[in-house]
């Protein structure tokens, strides 16, 4: 099933529906401001063990929590540093993940060994407005092929992966470009992955 949603102005009798969707235990593809995603509710424990099954992603792994604003991001995230708190507030939204340690409102089934999470506010209305009508952070990972390519065309998804997921949103092609990750977990701030937001604060 596909859903063609506008990015500038999102249809909300098709944002209610995905959020259905996902408050039920689905996994759905949504656009970001780079790749698509697989996409599941942060609470639901079969849906999170689902995304690990259809990636077949190695449980140490971890994966990444998109928010809709940075107010959000306390609840799940421990030490938020007055500096990292400047950065994420003039990169957010943004091609952005910044790994934290988790708080204890994390769920188990997502957490690895680091016990650390990797936070996302991506520059795309359609993401955003999923979470904050859902009312709590979703699950996200990176939709790619067989051979670890990154898939951006909505329909190629759908076609390929559609006994798999219940859901895939169409908002136009991808962005063949991965978010940077920069990691706040330990004293020193790390760039773990340059990607396609610049790295102006290093």
């Amino acid at each position: 099933m596909i859903f063609e949603i506008n990015e500038k102005n999102p249809q909300k009798r098709l944002i209610d529906k995905t959020v259905d969707i996902i408050s039920q235990g689905g996994v759905v593809v949504i656009p970001t401001d780079t790749v698509y995603a697989y996409a599941c509710d942060v609470m639901s424990r079969n849906a999170v063990e689902k995304l690990y099954r259809i990636k077949k992603m190695d449980r140490k792994k971890p994966l990444s929590f998109l928010f809709d604003d940075i107010a959000s991001i306390n609840e799940y995230v421990r030490n938020l540093s007055t500096e990292a708190f400047k950065i994420i507030k003039k990169t957010l939204p943004g091609p952005y993940t910044f790994i934290f340690n988790a708080s204890k409102v994390v769920p188990k089934v997502v957490l690895t060994n680091q016990k650390t999470i990797g936070v996302r506010i991506p520059d795309n209305n359609i993401a955003r407005e999923i979470v904050r009508e859902l009312g709590r952070p979703v699950i996200v990972s990176s939709v790619e092929n067989s051979d670890g390519e990154f898939v951006i065309s909505p329909g190629e998804i759908e076609k390929k992966h559609h006994h798999l997921i219940d859901l895939v949103i169409d908002s136009g092609p991808g962005i063949l470009e991965l978010s940077t990750v920069v990691d706040f977990s330990g004293d020193e701030i790390k760039v773990l992955r340059e990607g396609k937001g610049d790295l102006f604060f290093t």
